[in-house]
């Protein structure tokens, strides 16, 4: 295991550097010697914190959702309605990480195939992490009438769990050619989504 913590600017230049290989060589073709390469350190300096490619792959799609979460904190304090501001949170955790693959689409396979055990066990606590920040959401539309009574952390798993399908690790190649496409399926998605969780009384 890595025992130094880098700082925190290399730590993004090596991450940035793994991220452009990706898109230009895949993931079996891009060694740590590329990255390190690319990032202009030494191989060593590489491995003072990531164990291995693995690790460093993984690393690269974990500060894709620390960008999602953080923008999802900004939408939840935003302005508007807790509904709009809902469906804004939906729309943009699946087309933020749909933008975030987009110019290394054509290797998620590749990728996935290497990394599944690994991803699967993160995919769970990104998740997790996501779905605080939708059941604060939720949790302001019932304090305000807006939306019905509930469990907020079980519906929020579900509004996770109904848009994951939509994620770019779920969908067909074509799919991942086409935003327009997505983004009109993720917005009448989450309109579906939220007008399930309206109060009876204020649903239109």
């Amino acid at each position: 295991m890595p025992t130094t913590t880098l700082p925190s600017a290399t730590r993004e230049s090596i991450l940035d550097s793994a991220r452009a290989l990706l898109a230009r060589l895949g993931y079996r073709k891009t060694a740590m010697e590329d990255v390190a390469r690319d990032a202009g350190l030494s191989r060593r300096t590489i491995y003072l914190h990531f164990t291995d490619k693995a690790d460093l792959f993984l690393a690269t799609i974990g500060k894709l959702v620390d960008g999602l979460l953080g923008r999802l904190e900004q939408e939840l304090r935003g302005s508007g309605t807790p509904t709009q501001r809902l469906l804004a949170m939906l729309e943009l955790r699946v087309l933020y990480r749909f933008d975030g693959v987009a110019d290394h689409y054509k290797s998620l396979d590749e990728l996935m195939a290497n990394l599944r055990p690994a991803y699967l066990e993160r995919r769970e606590h990104w998740f997790e992490a996501e779905a605080r920040i939708f059941a604060r959401a939720i949790e302001e539309g019932m304090r305000t009438g807006e939306f019905a009574r509930g469990d907020a952390s079980v519906l929020a798993r579900t509004l996770v769990t109904a848009t994951n399908a939509l994620l770019p690790y779920s969908l067909s190649p074509r799919e991942l050619g086409s935003r327009k496409d997505v983004e009109r399926t993720v917005a009448d998605l989450a309109a579906l989504l939220v007008r399930g969780l309206r109060n009876t009384e204020t649903r239109t």
